[in-house]
C-alpha cells in the first residue's frame, strides 16, 4: 500500500484503525464546497510571494488521499517522503538511497544480521528537542510492539533487536539475512520523550506530530487541509517556502475545477483531466514514471471466479492496449505483474499480449465446459458466468477500467456487473465479489508482493484480499527475501512472477503515469519514479521544500 494505504475517519477502534490502514486505496471523506472554500480563504491568508521577508511563499497542492494518522510507526510516509519526519536514509530523485539523520548509509557485517548505523550530531525535533539513538530505537520498538495497532510489523519480522549503544549508534540485530533491509530505514523517527508510556493507537501525537523534517504541522482540518509550516533549523537547511497547504479534495471532477480556478499550485488529476490543461499555457502537465499498476482483484471465494479457466480466459480477453490509449491517453504501458518492467527483477517471459484476444479466451472457457447460453452469457452446470466487479466511486479511472473490463468481458459471454462503492461497502463484500485495486511500489519486490500474494496473508483486510494461496508462490516469496545473493534472488522473483501468470489471481491492467497538473510559474519540481501511494507522501511534491514561485 504503500500499499495505497490509506482513510479519513476519527479513529475508533483498532480493528477499524486496522482496517483503515491497509486500504488499496484511503477511504474518502468528501469535505463540502463551503469547507472547500475555507481552503482557500486560509491559503490566501499567508504570503504569497517567492521573495518575501520570511523567506518564501506558501504553495497550495491538492491530492485525494487523507491519512488516518501523521505518524510513521502507523504507516505515515515510510518510504521516504513523510515531509514532517526523516529516517535513517532517505532517496534521492533517481531513487538511490541516501543518508538521512545516518552520517552516512549503515554499514552491515558479513554474516548479513547486524547493521550499524552512526547520527549526524545536533539535528533537532520540532520542539527543539535534540534527536538521539534512543528515539531511533523507540521507533522501531514501537512498530515491533504488538499493543501498536501497526501494519509495518510484518515488514520488519527480521527485527530481533534495537538498541542504542550510546547517542549516536543505532545497532540492528536481524533474526536471519534481509537483503533489502537498508530501504526498510526510510522510516520516520518519533521523539521517544513524547510518545514514552502512552497508547501509540490513540495518541493525540498522530494529528499534531513532532519530527525532524523540513515542515511543521501547524492544523489539520480531516477532510479539508493540512498546513504545513517551514522548520527554521532542519538539519537540510531551511525549506525555500513558508507553508505548505496540502488540499484533500477526494473528486477527481472538483479538484480539476479548482485548479482550473487557480485555487491551487499543483494538484493530482486523472489523465483524462489532466490532458485538459495540455494546451493551456498558465499551466504545465507532468506525467511521472511509476511502478503503481492497476487490476481486477479476482477472490477465490467466488464459484465463478474459483474457476482457473474463467480467469485465464479474463486474462486473454482483456484490451490493455485500447486502455492505455483510450483511458490513460498513453500516460502508461500494459501491465502482466506486480514487478514493473522498470525493476530488474521483472521477468520478460511473463509479458503476455497488449490486445485482446478473444478467440483464445473463447477456447479456454469451451473447454473447461462454459457454453454459450441465454442473451449470450455462458454457463456451467447451470451457474451463469457473471459476477460483480467493485470499484471506489469517487476514483473515475478505476470506473472507466471496470468499465472497459465489463466490456471485454461481455465479448467472451461473461457478465460482469461494475458497481461504484464507498470502501465501507466494498469492505465486507472482497472475499466474494472482484475488486479493482492498485498497488506497486519502485522499490524492493518484496515490499508489497510478500503481503499481497503470501498464503500467509490471505483474507487480512486487503492484504491478499481474494485469498489466494500457492505453495509455489509462497516458496518463491520467501527465498526472495531470505537470499542475499542478487542472482538467486532474480531466480526466485521469476519463479514467482510465472507461478502468478499461470495462476492469474489478479487480472494486471496497467502501469500508470501519475499526473500532475502545476501552474507554469511554480519552479523546483523533480519528478522521480513513484510509488503506488502517492499523497501527502510521495508525489510530486516530494521535494517541495525546494519548489519557489517565480
Amino acid at each position: 500500500m504503500r500499499l495505497h494505504l490509506h482513510a479519513h475517519a476519527p479513529f475508533t477502534t483498532p480493528q477499524e484503525r486496522s482496517v483503515t490502514r491497509i486500504r488499496p486505496t484511503f477511504r474518502r471523506l468528501v469535505a463540502s464546497t463551503a469547507a472547500a472554500g475555507m481552503l482557500v480563504l486560509a491559503a490566501c491568508s499567508a504570503p504569497t510571494t517567492p521573495d518575501s521577508p520570511a523567506g518564501g511563499a506558501t504553495l497550495v497542492v491538492a491530492t485525494s488521499d487523507e491519512p488516518d494518522a501523521l505518524n510513521p510507526v502507523l504507516n505515515f510516509g515510510v518510504d521516504g517522503a513523510a515531509l514532517i519526519f526523516d529516517g535513517l536514509v532517505a532517496r534521492d530523485g533517481d531513487n538511490r538511497l541516501v543518508p538521512g539523520l545516518a552520517t552516512a548509509l549503515p554499514t552491515v557485517s558479513p554474516d548479513g544480521r547486524t547493521v550499524t548505523a552512526k547520527l549526524r550530531d545536533g539535528v533537532q525535533f520540532h520542539d527543539g528537542t535534540t534527536l538521539s539513538a534512543a528515539d531511533v530505537a523507540f521507533t522501531y520498538q514501537a512498530v515491533l510492539d504488538p499493543k501498536v495497532d501497526s501494519t509495518l510489523r510484518s515488514d520488519l519480522d527480521m527485527v530481533e533487536s534495537v538498541t542504542a549503544p550510546d547517542a549516536a549508534t543505532v545497532v540492528f540485530r536481524l533474526r536471519y539475512p534481509y537483503a533489502p533491509f537498508l530501504q526498510r530505514l526510510t522510516l520516520g523517527i518519533v521523539p521517544s520523550k513524547l510518545l514514552s508510556g502512552q497508547d501509540i493507537n490513540t495518541t493525540g501525537f498522530n494529528r499534531k506530530p513532532i519530527g525532524t523534517g523540513p515542515y511543521k504541522v501547524e492544523s489539520w482540518t480531516p477532510g479539508d487541509r493540512l498546513v504545513l509550516t517551514a522548520n527554521e533549523r532542519y538539519f537540510g537547511g531551511r525549506p525555500a517556502n513558508n507553508r505548505v497547504v496540502v488540499a484533500f479534495v477526494a473528486d477527481d471532477n472538483v479538484r480539476a475545477q479548482r485548479m482550473r480556478a487557480g485555487e491551487f499550485d499543483a494538484a493530482e488529476l486523472p489523465p483524462k483531466l489532466a490532458s485538459g490543461f495540455d494546451a493551456d499555457t498558465t499551466y504545465r502537465v507532468q506525467r511521472v514514471p511509476t511502478a503503481d499498476y492497476r487490476g481486477v482483484m479476482l477472490p477465490m471465494g467466488n464459484p465463478v471466479l474459483a474457476d482457473p479457466a474463467v480467469r485465464r480466459a479474463l486474462n486473454l480477453a482483456v484490451d490493455r492496449a485500447a486502455m492505455v490509449s483510450g483511458i490513460l491517453g498513453g500516460a502508461g504501458e500494459p501491465a502482466f505483474g506486480p514487478v514493473p518492467p522498470t525493476s530488474e527483477f521483472a521477468d520478460p517471459s511473463t509479458v503476455g499480449t497488449p490486445t485482446a484476444d478473444a478467440t483464445a479466451a473463447g477456447a479456454l472457457l469451451d473447454a473447461a465446459g462454459w457454453r454459450p447460453g441465454s442473451g449470450g452469457v455462458r454457463a456451467k452446470d447451470g451457474r451463469p458466468a457473471r459476477f460483480t466487479l467493485m470499484y471506489p466511486a469517487t476514483d473515475t479511472l478505476r470506473k472507466d477500467l471496470a468499465l472497459a473490463v465489463t466490456a471485454d468481458a461481455k465479448k467472451i459471454g461473461i457478465e460482469v456487473t461494475p458497481a461504484g462503492l464507498t470502501w465501507d461497502a466494498i469492505d465486507p463484500r472482497m472475499k466474494s465479489d472482484a475488486l479493482l485495486m492498485g498497488y506497486g511500489t519502485p522499490y524492493d519486490p518484496d515490499f508489497v508482493s510478500y503481503k499481497l500474494f503470501s498464503s500467509q496473508f490471505a483474507g487480512q483486510g486487503y492484504f491478499n484480499p481474494g485469498s489466494y494461496r500457492s505453495e509455489v508462490t509462497d516458496r518463491a516469496l520467501q527465498q526472495g527475501r531470505d537470499q542475499i545473493d542478487p542472482a538467486l534472488r532474480k531466480v526466485a522473483y521469476a519463479q514467482f512472477q510465472k507461478q502468478l501468470a499461470a495462476d492469474v489471481p489478479w487480472l494486471f491492467l496497467t502501469y500508470l503515469r501519475h499526473t500532475y497538473v502545476l501552474k507554469s510559474s511554480v519552479q523546483g519540481a523533480t519528478p522521480r519514479v513513484e510509488a503506488h501511494e502517492h499523497g501527502v507522501a510521495n508525489s510530486i511534491w516530494w521535494n517541495i521544500d525546494t519548489w519557489t514561485r517565480s
